[in-house]
């Protein structure tokens, strides 16, 4: 079946183009059932998960670790015990992200996987970007909030995913040379990126 990795930065359209795109190809859509299945394997609850997925661990983990306590996933408090750090959550997508790859495989949106599975022949890694401005405005339109607050959620959002890969992988997520496939979704409808992630994915023997 194969493997879609999609990397996109904010206001790039990643989470309408990945879903359409694996819906089109056959495949599984990866995207909130991974840091669930993190937390299960590091026995925190999803909230938690999800909070640290592409970010440093950060806010309530600092405070949690200070106390030397953990939240338990059914809403106790486990004393004493280890909190999973950065790495910890790291390594245990990887290890799913390993494990979707040698099964039915799908598509995958962030979670650094074209680096985590850039040695594999039945991938297809796809980078979804654009200028600032046209991300800003595209974000602004698709979401109706105001334009202030999208362009601090924005920086604080590719400054987070930047500084990810940067940290663990020692890489600039936005580097074309990680990519089969570079596609600037500000300068194209969102259909024809979703047709060229398709035809690229199926050129690789990806997809049904």
């Amino acid at each position: 079946m194969g493997i879609v990795t999609v990397s996109a930065s904010y206001g790039a359209a990643g989470a309408e183009i990945a879903p359409a795109a694996a819906e089109r190809l056959g495949l599984p859509f990866h995207d909130r059932a991974i840091p669930a299945q993190v937390a299960g394997r590091l026995g925190v609850p999803v909230s938690e998960a999800e909070a640290n997925d592409e970010t440093v661990v950060r806010g309530l983990w600092r405070l949690v670790a200070s106390l030397g306590t953990m939240p338990d996933p059914v809403g106790g408090v486990v004393p004493g015990t280890t909190l999973p750090d950065a790495r910890a959550y790291r390594e245990q997508t990887e290890r799913v992200l390993t494990e979707i790859a040698g099964g039915d495989g799908g598509v995958v949106l962030g979670r650094a996987a074209a680096l985590v599975l850039r040695d594999r022949p039945d991938a297809l890694h796809v980078r979804l970007g654009g200028p600032r401005e046209r991300r800003l405005a595209a974000a602004v339109q698709r979401s109706g909030r105001p334009r202030e607050e999208v362009a601090r959620e924005m920086a604080a959002t590719d400054r987070g995913r930047e500084a990810y890969v940067r940290h663990f992988y020692r890489c600039d997520p936005a580097d074309s040379r990680l990519y089969h496939l570079v596609v600037d979704t500000t300068a194209l409808p969102l259909e024809t990126a979703v047709e060229l992630v398709v035809t690229a994915a199926r050129g690789r023997g990806i997809g049904s």
